[in-house]
């Protein structure tokens, strides 16, 4: 098990007295581009099927000063977290726990903010309200990359664009798609984002680039 990005001690004990007594469910501050999508809560578990929309939904939070965790992936990118409002040096990254997947995760919930797991490919019930549990206790969330039961909400993204290639040459550069955010049996909610623009930034989609490539 490896820790790629350290956090200071003394700043995690704080953080753990600061939850103390912390109410079950409060609203989090959540990345510009999703308005009106979705409003993150504490003491909830949210599902998403890609690294570019967890990057989006640990932006929000740690850019307002939330400690974030990585756990079970060397695939999200640090350099597209860090460009979407992700802030490297309140984040702890630790992309092979192995089969102490569950004792790590619960551990990091229990001091951090935000944690993004990549999940395995079964979970069972118990492991799932193991963690429901403590994430109601710390007042965390949780981002479940890959299949989570009983979520929050689930996003998922679909028509993909791609900006930047020309007649046969060029680089891509940006790409739009259309995100939907799935709330129990409630009907979707869905809205156009660059995820991510030119700049590597999240945002919502004001303008048609010049040029799109639609992808599968």
């Amino acid at each position: 098990m490896t820790v790629a990005i350290s956090p200071n001690l003394s700043e995690l004990r704080e953080r753990v007295n600061q939850m103390q007594g912390r109410p079950a469910s409060q609203p989090v501050s959540t990345h510009p581009a999703l308005a009106g999508l979705l409003q993150l809560q504490t003491g909830a578990s949210y599902g998403v099927d890609s690294a570019s929309l967890a990057i989006a939904l640990m932006a929000g939070p740690s850019a307002d000063g939330a400690w974030c965790g990585i756990v079970g992936s060397a695939e999200l990118g640090l350099e597209a977290a860090a460009a979407a409002g992700v802030e490297l040096r309140r984040t702890i990254l630790v992309p092979d726990p192995g089969d102490a997947w569950l004792e790590v995760t619960a551990a990091l919930i229990d001091v951090l903010g935000v944690v993004v797991l990549r999940a395995p490919s079964h979970v069972s019930d118990g492991e799932v309200a193991r963690l429901s549990a403590r994430l109601r206790q710390r007042g965390a969330i949780l981002i479940a990359w890959g299949d989570w039961p009983r979520c929050e909400a689930r996003l998922t993204m679909r028509d993909a664009q791609w900006g930047g290639l020309g007649q046969g040459h060029g680089h891509l550069q940006a790409r739009q798609v259309t995100v939907d955010v799935q709330r129990g049996t409630a009907p979707a909610r869905s809205g156009r984002l660059w995820l991510p623009d030119t700049d590597l930034a999240i945002r919502r989609v004001d303008e048609q680039p010049a040029v799109l490539r639609s992808v599968s």
